[in-house]
């Protein structure tokens, strides 16, 4: 117990933290499951302390978790063997455990070392051969007579004189002959071979003792197969295999991989091999001992050979020979100036320009030849740089015209030495590609319609520019000159209308549009410039009524019966679109008994209907005339005509045809009219006038006995004589019996006279009536006396 306070105190006093790790435990691989190792110590002041144990390499489950008590103001830790705890020096000879301890709320991690040392003294029979099934082998019947057929390897044994032997019973009937093994546990076959022994089975117990009475027992089962009928061969070829020295126990060396069903692998050759060992399963060598070669300098070259086997068939195998070099550790990575490089160029930089040259090497040999590998960090980075040797070039045109490709390029540079492990320096690359404006804006020009209706701030549309530079809509537009009715947006490109259209004054335009670039470039104030012509078109729209000169007519008519006059002729246009001649003429008031049509702009008085009266009295017909503008424009705009017209009965004494016109207009200013009445009268010969008046009494009274007999007619049918025939009667008698002088006088009594609304606009009551110039011009019409024009004195407000 002193000793062991001792050694406590001493650790404690070597280890007071763990900022003195790593530690070094020696064990012996005689020592079992439950052994402790040694004591470790800890200062902490905390009342709360835990020991843990993190991860094991290599991987093994033969260290249980540490345990930690107090004592004497210091905690002290102990790591002991699990129970599945089997120490081999010659499989695994270094363990290293890595602990924390956490004292309060400080954490420390450190290594702790575990170096398995060999036991000179042991004799183990160990595995599956001191198991109650013991080792069972498998070979084949054609197997050379006195071959080795078995290797028992017990750790310790070659060096001890160690003797084996076969203590199980051999019998001859059920042995071909005696199986031998001798001093290096060489298990041989019977001298007469196992031929015809096939699926047959010897167990064989083996006894091992040494010179001090020490021994041990294990049992071998050989079962013999006959002749192979598969084939196992290797996927590689033999090779050599160069590691670095300072590879840990358990690392990975080599893999080979062998063709067959089921198998499995062992090293052949050497036996035992010092420094590695192979999955039997997978075949992954690793490394079973440290490397280093100022420690084991026999690890400098081995030989080994492998041997692929079926699990069920192990006879049926095939051998692999592998050189492991191990070779001293490449300690430092290339140093290169400068570590880190950022550049920038603008994008138009010609191809092969250099960017930089890097300026490297290795502190392990300063003549090592070294690899220069460049990375690219983003999908458009290959195709602009390259890498010859040190230098960093250009390797294709820079283009920033589109998305994303003018932010920067980046990229690593990799400088790789030959040393093993082969080493590594990265040199972060970074290279800033700047814009260039390059291209003039342009613009495709257009042509715009819009309607002389259109109203201020209409969208005629837009002017589309283009540039190839990027940030492509980076464009502003003006107009440069051109009339102040349009405007285009500085930022869109909208063509806007500002003012009034008239399709009659401007039908055309023309506007230049500047468009000037901006952001392209890396100076902010470069700009370039481009142009093109809009043209707007102004579509006519109708917005002008027609006209018609006069608006106003008076006319006075004398229609013989029975046949259509002209009246009058209507002459309209539009002042301001005087080629629009295209107009409906429609009358819309004033046209009673349907005694008036319109042929086109031709005022036409039709006959009476037969079988009507025609009428005795004069009469005045005010009409109104709607004039419309016709085509494919729209709306249709339209004015309206008023013409007054005095109608007078034809009689045989009167004029073939007389016309009064009488033309007012409506003037703002009241000024004096001049009306002139133009009269026509017919003045025939005498015996012309007596045949005249002769036949016309004749006619008059077969006209009068036909009526008489339509009268009677009419009378046995109604059997009372009606109101409207005995009027009809009546009016015949006058008219047939009346004279010249009673019908002016009728006329006088009945003509109806002028609207006093439209008079009073041009007269001032002292005009004379038409019906009474008319009758002052009969004794003129009797007599004969030629036509006369008479100038009526005008009329003043």
């Amino acid at each position: 117990m002193l000793l062991l306070g001792l050694l406590v105190l001493h650790f404690a006093l070597m280890v007071s933290d763990l900022s003195g790790l790593p530690w070094f435990i020696n064990v012996s691989e005689s020592q079992g499951p439950g052994t402790a190792l040694q004591p470790f110590s800890f200062n902490c002041s905390s009342s709360t302390a835990s020991l843990e144990l993190l991860s094991v390499q290599p991987p093994t489950t033969f260290f249980n978790p540490p345990s930690l008590t107090r004592w004497q103001g210091s905690y002290v830790g102990k790591v002991t063997l699990s129970s599945s705890a089997r120490l081999n020096a010659l499989e695994v000879n270094h363990y290293e455990l890595q602990l924390q301890f956490t004292c309060g709320n400080q954490v420390m991690r450190g290594p702790l070392s575990v170096d398995v040392q060999r036991d000179p003294s042991r004799v183990r029979c160990a595995g599956r051969f001191a198991s109650p099934a013991g080792e069972t082998i498998q070979v084949l019947e054609t197997i050379t007579p006195g071959a080795r057929l078995y290797t028992l390897l017990l750790p310790g044994l070659e060096l001890q004189g160690a003797q084996m032997s076969i203590i199980s019973a051999q019998d001859p009937p059920h042995f071909p002959g005696p199986f031998s093994i001798n001093e290096q546990g060489w298990l041989r076959a019977p001298p007469q071979g196992l031929k015809g022994q096939a699926q047959k089975v010897f167990q064989l117990r083996i006894s091992v003792s040494l010179r001090q009475g020490q021994s041990c027992q294990g049992m071998v089962t050989v079962k013999v197969l006959p002749a192979p009928s598969s084939q196992v061969s290797f996927l590689q070829h033999a090779q050599n295999i160069t590691i670095p020295d300072n590879l840990d126990p358990g690392r990975e060396v080599f893999h080979v991989q062998a063709r067959g069903s089921d198998v499995r692998y062992e090293i052949l050759s050497p036996v035992p091999s010092p420094f590695y060992s192979i999955g039997r399963a997978d075949g992954v060598i690793r490394t079973t001992a440290s490397l280093e070669l100022a420690r084991a300098p026999d690890a400098a070259v081995t030989r080994l050979q492998v041997k692929a086997f079926e699990r069920l068939q192990p006879w049926a195998g095939a051998k692999l020979d592998l050189t492991v070099i191990v070779q001293g550790a490449n300690h430092w990575p290339p140093r290169c100036f400068p570590a880190l490089l950022v550049t920038q160029i603008p994008e138009t930089a010609p191809v092969g320009m250099v960017l930089r040259t890097l300026d490297c090497t290795d502190p392990d040999a300063a003549d090592t030849i070294l690899d220069y590998q460049l990375w690219f960090h983003s999908p458009l980075s290959p195709a602009s740089l390259r890498l010859r040797d040190s230098v960093l070039e250009v390797n294709a045109t820079l283009d920033c015209d589109a998305p994303g490709a003018c932010m920067q390029l980046a990229a690593s540079i990799l400088v790789l030495d030959g040393g093993q492990p082969q080493m590594t320096t990265e040199v972060p690359v970074l290279v800033m590609v700047t814009p260039v404006n390059e291209f003039s804006p342009a613009c495709v020009p257009q042509t715009f319609r819009v309607r002389e209706d259109a109203g201020p701030h209409t969208l005629l549309g837009s002017v589309v520019g283009t540039d190839l530079d990027y940030p492509h809509n980076s464009i502003e537009y003006y107009v440069s000159g051109g009339p102040a009715t349009f405007a285009v947006d500085r930022l869109s490109g909208e063509v806007q209308l500002l003012g009034p259209l008239d399709y009659e004054q401007q039908r055309l335009y023309r506007l230049a549009v500047l468009l000037i670039d901006h952001g392209q470039d890396q100076d902010p104030t470069y700009h370039r410039s481009g142009s093109c012509t809009i043209t707007i078109e102004v579509e006519d729209v109708n917005d002008q009524a027609p006209e018609c000169e006069p608006p106003f007519q008076e006319l006075t008519i004398y229609p013989p019966p029975g046949r259509s006059v002209e009246v009058t002729k209507m002459s309209c246009q539009i002042p301001q679109e005087p080629q629009r001649l295209a107009f409906s003429y429609s009358i819309v008031r004033g046209n009673s008994q349907r005694r008036f049509s319109l042929q086109g702009a031709v005022l036409m008085h039709n006959g009476p209907v037969l079988g009507l009266p025609w009428p005795e009295q004069p009469r005045t017909y005010e009409l109104l005339i709607r004039v419309a503008d016709k085509g494919p424009s729209s709306p249709h705009l339209s004015t309206t005509a008023t013409i007054i017209v005095h109608l007078i009965p034809w009689r045989a004494s009167t004029v073939a045809t007389s016309t009064h016109r009488t033309t007012m207009r409506v003037s703002s200013t009241m000024t004096p009219l001049l009306v002139t009445s133009t009269e026509v009268v017919w003045q025939p010969e005498s015996w012309f006038v007596v045949v005249l008046t002769a036949t016309g009494v004749l006619v008059l009274l077969a006209l009068s006995w036909s009526l008489s007999k339509l009268t009677q007619g009419l009378t046995q049918v109604l059997q009372a004589p009606s109101k409207p025939a005995q009027a009809l009667r009546l009016n015949s008698i006058q008219g047939a019996d009346g004279s010249f002088e009673g019908f002016m006088e009728a006329q006088r009594m009945e003509l109806p006279q002028a609207p006093n609304g439209i008079m009073s606009l041009h007269f001032d009551g002292r005009t004379q009536d038409s019906s009474q110039t008319l009758l002052r011009m009969g004794p003129q019409l009797n007599s004969g006396f030629p036509a006369t024009t008479k100038h009526l004195p005008p009329a003043f407000s």
